[in-house]
């Protein structure tokens, strides 16, 4: 009955609104609502999705690939006859591929293949086979590059020739599709690979080999040692099919290393087949972004009033969403009753559509709108679709939000969550792990969720349960904390005090709780107890060590409250004992040369004699004489020790209780044997804790820190509240031992930097899970040793040595694994994967074989650790370290063998039956396959050792390698990640495995596998107790037990994180299927509506790629019904490493007006992926970031393309690149001169770190830490040289001029730099036929929106009509508009100047700015150091809404007396306008002490000194910290320079050089030489208003401006009579200038 009823009132409604739509029909059509649309498409040309299909596949798994290509080759005819679109197309291709997944995997796999993720890497593969065919140009020059290798097409699509664009599809050579690049010769037929194949003296020259990289395909019967064969080509065509067949077979003989790498070259579309090529042909559209529809605040109405311009714009085909809820109708639904109403109906929408518009709610409305928004989500049917809906159209449906009535039960828990998480905030995490929500996109959150589903898929294939999967998944890896303290303790540490039993420290209380009671900061409590030890690691003949010296001498005279000691070591002595292996044979010490001369072993000595005798301040002393005596007699502080400092600071030193002369005492311990012993002892125990690589270093109560006086204060700070906490619990008191504590709790006995990695050496994971379902592993066929009576004991850690049997480092390292053993642990196991060189001989061979028998046969056995170390060490002294002839070496090891065995009660009659069987070659296959293992699947090259611990790969360096690092990674290792993975499979119930399996070594494996694979995940060790928070009313929760994937979060709904996390959470609930619980946290009270603006995120579907021919039209954002008389700003909300810049928008985005369209429904903008950002930080070791350094980014052919310089920030930096293999270098000049690249592994081969190679693979960008080292030498000088002082050594060097003032001039690209630097061929000849001379003055500006760029087109011409130097404009390039980067060149060549575009990306870790205003003022001043060529000295900022009336070359030339700005202060003149002078009162007058507040318009840069004094650097400090509150920096660009004038000083201008209406009165307006437009807040006057009243000139340059422009875009001038009576009116006027009130 109710029903009946609201269908009848429904049709009375309707019927009226016919009869009232049918009186206001064209009112009603004029007032239809509008629809936006946009797209952002990439640069390069399209990628085909067959071959995008096989490397999303390859990231699953290598082998997959090749699988899907043989799979494709065999099943798919070429025809294609059953698919007729591009939809069938991807059907199929997804059939294929999900066919050779598992079924979770399977839907994402469709999904990233819609997303065209994999786009990029056939991109960089293009490039590379560009490489490729230019290196073997051919005869008849078939292959011309046409400046890039493009057909003519392609030339004319690629507009004005991107240089970074280094991916371009080459075009097909001599119509072939296909070749093989050997790297002697290119191969397009198979006859003549098959003739190179068949002639072996030709394939083996190891010179010409191609280079291959970590993403290459290589075919998984290749061999390594074999010679490389790179095919090119697509799948689906002819040639590639003959190509990989008979390359395929190669490989299985072990004749080849085969390499495909997926290219389709232009002009070969037809040849792949119609669904090999859907894809390639069209335009790439991406998703994966949001857009932003903003209502614009409009009370300065800044627009332009110019006719919209007529264009070509394609309407969208889609129809409106009619099931949309309008003011509570359901369109579509009245529409099936009532269709003969349609037209009528659909009036009365529009009405309501138009109406409904809100940005405004009275206070009351307001109240509970938060938690009315939590209700209507958690109501409806479709949850997350509803809270999709509402926040991405939130003006449309706010005001039917605030009428809904609210359930008080939903705002109860609502409240109550907020006592436990602040409200508005937002978290999100995926299986446990936090994710960062301000960074996430959806192609992060995709790679994100698939390494997820990989796991499980693993972990399931090894028959773990379901349940411990989760269980597993949904585990955090605990942050890894530098907890670890090297136990020090020996007699080889010399204390030079003890706080509590020296006499000068009696005074102070010795009750630890005084620890508790709060000082000022800064102030250390003064304690008699010994909290603090400080000891000193230092070599007492070096600089470092004896300034050490002098800063703990001097802490300890102030009575600074710490127990100060050192441990001496000579470099030298260590240094022998690692050249011996880290053995220490003292017969060859002993007559050793130089260690017999060693002055760091002479001051140990004499130290240790002086201690002994007149106690440790005494010796001391002499250490602190030694070095005044070195610095007394050196030309500078950084000489080195002599043996006459040594000598003369020992006859120095107080000893006058001595019975002896010094000189005496001096000769006799020079030959005293006793004490070199002890030197040499303590040099040893200091190689033993191995802390002797870090040079100097300090000992914090264990902790390691380098030995500055900043990291002791800074150690002290990090103990004290660890101190204090035990205090606080009672675990430490008055009398306990606190060193012995930490140390017995927390001490390792070795310090390796290479296992406790410091944050800066990232540690490298690999699966072993992955490799050993791949099929046949080696890891199968391994037999692991085991500590002494433990061979039954399940081992939770796993160390795989990869020892090459033919070096001494490997056999060091094998020894070293079975001290490990034979020393005792209870939780590891070795294993050993042998690896050889091409010619091991047989004794090696035989080694590896004796090992597979003892460790299969004889493990468990007492005394089968001796055998193998015996063995070893007779195989060492006999074959590696000299050698001896082949046939008595092979009989006599054998015999060794038989002997070795016997002697350790082993039977020697498997090794008499299994030895003489050994086949040479298969011996020599079985090492080869080994090799083939490490190298693909663990990425270990070819003779590098190297141990393999869970997974974790520590590759050995150039230090020694000991038994005790083995302990130390064991225990790293299991505290970190292994232990609670043991805990969970521990518990676990196996249903699915045979009984008989689960022996020790089974649970063992599985441990070593999946703690292998946990870590190979790229995700946050933050988590988050998301249990706590109540989930009945207010939350949104989807149980599903079957999936391997839960989602925790907390969502405000009506925040811009929420608009984002919406669409992400829909489309994983669709692909990933998982389980979720989002609890909604609105803010509880809102003083105004928390979203102003419409919303959609981009994600592509099946429905992009058409069902009626074979185009791929891609993702587009599409708002339906927007309003008409409101002001919309358009902002794109994309990934961080995009640059996007519109390409395509006829309408002025920053000011859209939808009912200025006319007949056009739907307004359209593209925009286009410009390029990606590659980011990273760089450290200089042991200092700060290297401010200033420059690096240079090219490709192998190119070495230069682009350039940038470090930032003092965090060492920041970053470039423009696209997909391709680039190579990062230091720049030519004092970069390179002073420093070069640090690798993971310090082994000191500078050469190998000259360049770092960066592969762009994804849409995901890169960030690459980088650590640099002055080179020997070099260690002190500056890398920034002050102007002052170079211009004083110039004076002295005539004919060098100043570094800075001429730097680099190959600096032509800056940080993702000039696009557009233009010189026109007029411009050239107007300075030869006397136009501009001189000087180029630079301008720089920023415009936004059609009417500022219009005032910016007057500005360009009233500089260039009154100044007569050559000028040179930089524009921001990313508020741009097409038009006006389409006019800007042909004005620069009408009018004679230079112009360059210029960008950069804001960086992740600077407080980000929301409103577009804000960015745009934030873009002239935080990144003026870094925006511009290091090769600009100066540049002037003009206002694009200022007039010039003077000589620009005056400001230009000004001496600002050294300052890094240029300000002009505002006017005070006008005094209607005092009550806006805020600078004047309350906090700015008291921060300002007297200094002028300057306005923004108009400043000058001396980049030279900008660079110099780092103010860069300062103002972004001081806007980090000033950002975060949102009270402050009101007018940022002006506020920020004038509260950092106290740092960053500023000049100020004479006040002619800015006059502006509203703050200078007119009597000094005759002398202004620029006006600027500032914005009136009394009387809001209009922006075109104001210019055509106040400047005279202004109509004049605007008409010109204008014309120019109407002639260039082929527009129609807007009533030329009407502007030219306007001109003259304004002019009549001109003499009554009338004085506006206004503000800046």
């Amino acid at each position: 009955m109710e029903n009946r009823f609201r269908a009848r009132f429904c049709v009375l409604i309707l019927l009226a609104c016919s009869i009232y739509s049918g009186l206001t029909l064209v009112g009603a059509q004029n007032r239809r609502p509008k629809n936006v649309q946009v797209a952002v498409r990439v640069k390069w040309s399209g990628t085909p999705l067959l071959l995008e299909a096989g490397e999303l596949l390859s990231k699953e798994s290598k082998n997959l690939f090749w699988e899907f290509i043989d799979d494709w080759l065999l099943h798919v005819a070429k025809t294609d006859g059953d698919s007729h679109s591009a939809k069938d197309c991807v059907k199929k291709i997804v059939k294929h591929g999900s066919f050779l997944l598992s079924e979770p995997l399977a839907p994402l796999f469709e999904y990233s293949l819609s997303l065209r993720s994999a786009s990029p890497r056939l991109v960089l593969y293009r490039q590379l086979a560009e490489e490729s065919l230019s290196s073997f140009p051919l005869p008849d020059d078939s292959y011309s590059n046409n400046e890039r290798g493009l057909d003519a097409n392609e030339t004319a699509d690629i507009k004005k020739f991107d240089p970074l664009l280094v991916g371009v599809n080459p075009k097909s050579p001599d119509g072939k599709c296909c070749w093989v690049d050997t790297g002697g010769a290119l191969f397009f037929d198979v006859a003549d690979l098959l003739l190179w194949l068949q002639r072996p003296n030709e394939l083996g020259d190891a010179s010409q080999q191609p280079e291959t990289y970590d993403f290459d395909h290589i075919h998984f019967d290749s061999n390594i040692m074999s010679p490389v064969a790179i095919l090119y080509g697509a799948l689906g065509t002819d040639c590639f099919r003959g190509f990989h067949v008979t390359l395929t077979q190669a490989a299985k003989e072990g004749k080849v290393n085969y390499v495909v790498r997926p290219v389709l070259p232009s002009g070969c579309e037809a040849e792949v087949g119609l669904c090999g090529a859907v894809g390639a042909r069209d335009s790439l559209n991406l998703g994966g972004y949001g857009v932003e529809l903003a209502l614009k605040n409009m009370e300065y109405k800044a627009m332009d009033d110019s006719a919209i311009k007529k264009g070509v714009t394609l309407e969208d085909p889609r129809t409106e969403d009619l099931n949309q809820e309008v003011r509570g109708f359901i369109f579509s639904k009245i529409l099936e009753r009532k269709s003969d109403l349609t037209s009528g109906i659909m009036a009365f929408r529009d009405y309501l559509l138009s109406s409904t518009i809100s940005d405004t709610l009275d206070v009351w409305e307001l109240k509970d709108l938060g938690h009315q928004t939590a209700q209507r989500i958690v109501q409806a049917s479709d949850p997350l679709q509803s809270m999709q809906e509402i926040n991405q159209n939130f003006p449309s449906v706010v005001s039917s939000l605030s009428r809904m009535k609210l359930n008080d039960s939903i705002k109860d828990e609502i409240i109550a969550n907020q006592k436990m998480i602040p409200p508005g905030k937002s978290l999100m995490a995926l299986n446990g792990a936090l994710i960062n929500i301000e960074d996430i996109d959806l192609y992060l959150l995709i790679d994100l969720v698939h390494q997820e589903l990989s796991l499980a898929d693993q972990f399931s294939k090894l028959k773990i349960p379901h349940s411990t999967v989760r269980k597993l998944l949904l585990t955090v890896t605990p942050p890894e904390l530098n907890t670890f303290r090297v136990d020090f303790r020996s007699a080889h540490v010399h204390y030079l005090n003890n706080l509590e039993e020296d006499a000068m420290y009696r005074r102070w209380r010795n009750n630890i709780n005084e620890i508790l009671v709060p000082v000022f900061p800064g102030q250390p409590h003064y304690i008699r107890k010994n909290l603090y030890h400080a000891v000193y690691v230092l070599d007492p003949a070096t600089v470092c060590g004896l300034q050490s010296i002098d800063m703990i001498t001097s802490f300890y005279e102030n009575t600074f409250p710490m127990r100060f000691g050192v441990i001496l070591y000579s470099a030298q002595f260590i240094k022998k004992i690692e050249m011996s292996g880290g053995e220490l044979h003292s017969s060859a010490l002993e007559h050793d040369s130089e260690i017999e001369n060693d002055k760091s072993s002479l001051i140990i000595q004499l130290f240790i004699y002086i201690k002994e005798n007149h106690g440790p301040q005494t010796a001391f002393q002499f250490l602190s004489n030694v070095n005044r005596l070195r610095i007394e007699s050196a030309e500078s502080t950084d000489e080195a020790v002599e043996m006459h400092h040594i000598e003369g600071a020992f006859v120095e030193t107080d000893l006058s209780k001595a019975k002896s002369s010094p000189q005496e005492i001096l000769l006799k311990l020079k030959k005293e044997q006793t004490f070199k012993e002890m030197s040499q002892e303590s040099s040893l125990s200091v190689f033993k804790l191995g802390v002797g690589t870090l040079q100097c270093c300090l000992l914090m109560n264990g902790l390691v820190f380098d030995s500055s006086e900043e990291a002791l204060i800074n150690a002290m700070s990090d103990e004290l509240p660890r101190i204090q906490e035990q205090v606080y619990y009672g675990h430490i008191n008055s009398r306990t031992d606190v060193l012995e504590k930490f140390l017995s709790e927390n001490g390792i006995s070795r310090y390796n930097p290479q296992i406790l990695a410091d944050g800066k050496v990232k540690r490298r994971f690999v699966s072993l899970a992955s490799s050993i379902l791949g099929g046949d592993s080696v890891l199968n066929e391994i037999n692991y040793l085991h500590s002494p009576e433990t061979v039954d004991d399940v081992k939770a850690v796993t160390h795989l040595l990869a020892v090459d049997v033919t070096s001494k480092k490997g056999i060091k390292l094998l020894r070293e694994g079975i001290h490990y053993l034979i020393g005792g642990t209870q939780g590891a196991r070795v294993g050993v994967l042998f690896s050889a060189s091409q010619t091991a001989d047989l004794p090696s061979l035989l080694l590896t074989k004796t090992f597979e028998i003892t460790a299969a046969s004889y493990s468990h056995k007492k005394k089968v650790l001796d055998f193998l170390d015996q063995l070893c060490s007779f195989y060492e002294h006999k074959y590696i370290l000299r050698s001896t002839t082949a046939a008595e070496s092979n009989q006599e090891f054998v015999d060794k063998v038989y002997e070795l065995a016997e002697a350790n009660e082993l039977f020697s009659k498997a090794y008499k039956f299994l030895l003489p069987e050994a086949s040479d070659l298969k011996l020599r296959e079985h090492l080869n396959k080994v090799s083939q293992f490490l190298y693909r699947q663990l990425g270990i090259p070819s003779g590098v050792n190297a141990i393999i611990t869970n997974g974790r790969v520590t590759p050995l360096g150039a230090s020694v390698f000991l038994s005790d690092d083995l302990h130390l990674l064991e225990s790293v290792e299991f505290r970190h990640r292994i232990n609670h993975i043991v805990e969970i499979i521990e518990e676990v119930n196996w249903q699915d495995v045979d009984p008989d399996m689960l022996t020790s070594k089974y649970i063992s494996d599985v441990i070593m596998f999946v703690s292998s694979s946990m870590d190979t995940r790229d995700r946050s060790t933050e988590s988050a107790r998301f249990e706590i928070l109540n989930a009945e009313y207010s939350a949104v929760v989807v149980n599903n037990e079957n999936s391997s994937i839960h989602i925790d979060a907390v969502v405000d709904p009506l925040s811009p994180s929420g608009q984002k996390l919406s669409s992400l959470l829909r489309v994983l609930a669709k692909y990933a299927h998982p389980s979720m619980r989002i609890v909604l946290n609105p803010l509880s009270s809102l003083g105004d509506l928390p979203l102003k603006n419409y919303y959609r995120y981009v994600v592509p579907t099946m429905d992009d790629f058409s069902s009626t021919d074979y185009t791929v039209n891609g993702p587009k954002a599409f708002f339906a019904n927007m309003p008409l008389s409101k002001t919309l700003t358009m902002n794109l909300d994309v990934p961080e490493p995009w640059l996007v810049e519109p390409v395509i928008a006829i309408h002025d985005l920053d000011n859209i007006f939808l009912e200025n369209l006319g007949d056009t429904r739907t307004l359209q903008a593209v925009f286009e992926l410009e390029a990606l950002v590659l980011t990273g930080h760089c450290a200089e070791k042991d200092h700060g970031p290297p401010r200033g350094l420059q690096l240079i980014l090219g490709t192998k052919n190119t070495p230069h393309l682009v350039d940038t310089i470090v930032m003092a920030n965090l060492g920041y930096w970053q470039m423009k690149v696209h997909p391709g293999v680039w190579y990062l270098q230091l720049a030519p000049g004092r970069s390179s001169e002073l420093y070069f690249f640090r690798d993971g592994v310090d082994d000191g081969s500078q050469e190998k770190s000259l360049s770092k190679r960066i592969a762009i693979n994804d849409l995901r960008g890169n960030v690459v830490h980088l650590e640099v080292v002055k080179k020997k030498g070099k260690e002190h000088e500056k890398l920034l040289i002050s102007s002052d002082v170079d211009n004083q050594s110039k004076d002295k060097r005539q004919g060098h001029s100043s570094w800075n003032s001429k730097i680099f001039e190959w600096a032509s690209s800056f940080i993702g730099g000039r696009d557009h630097s233009k010189k026109s061929d007029d411009c050239l000849k107007g300075h030869s036929k006397g136009g501009r001379h001189g000087k180029t003055i630079n301008i720089f500006s920023i415009a936004s929106g059609h009417l500022y760029e219009r005032f910016l087109k007057i500005m360009i011409l009233s500089v260039l009509k009154n100044t007569h130097r050559p000028v040179k404009f930089w524009f921001i390039k990313n508020y741009l508009s097409p038009p006006f980067k389409d006019v800007i060149p042909h004005m620069a060549r009408e009018y004679g100047f230079d112009y360059e575009l210029i960008t950069y990306r804001w960086p992740t870790w600077l407080h980000k700015q929301t409103e577009k205003q804000r960015i745009i003022w934030a873009y002239k001043i935080l990144f003026l150091d870094v925006i511009f060529p290091l090769s600009l000295e100066k540049v002037i900022f003009v206002d694009a809404d200022q007039v010039v009336r003077a000589d620009m070359g005056e400001l230009y030339d000004m001496d600002i007396k050294g300052r890094p700005l240029a300000y002009t202060p505002f006017c005070d003149n006008n005094k209607e306008m005092d009550g806006y002078r805020f600078w004047r009162q309350g906090f700015w007058r008291d921060h300002l002490q007297g200094k002028p507040y300057h306005i923004s318009a108009l400043y000058v840069v001396d980049l030279v000194k900008f660079r110099e004094t780092a103010a860069g650097d300062h103002l972004r400090v001081f806007y980090e910290t000033l950002s975060k509150d949102p009270n402050s920096l009101a007018n940022l660009d002006q506020d920020l320079p004038n509260y950092a004038q106290h740092r960053v000083p500023i000049f100020s201008l004479p006040q002619e050089w800015l006059w502006c209406e509203s703050w200078c009165g007119n009597a000094t307006k005759s002398r202004a030489k620029t006006i600027d437009l500032c914005n009136n807040p009394m009387t809001k006057e209009p922006k075109l208003q104001g210019a055509r009243r106040i400047v005279h000139e202004w109509t004049d340059l605007d008409f010109e401006a204008r014309k120019f422009t109407a002639k260039i875009l082929g527009d129609e001038m807007d009533n030329p009579e009407a502007l030219a009576s306007s001109k003259k009116s304004v002019n009549d006027s001109s003499s009554e200038d009338m004085e506006s009130k206004a503000e800046l």
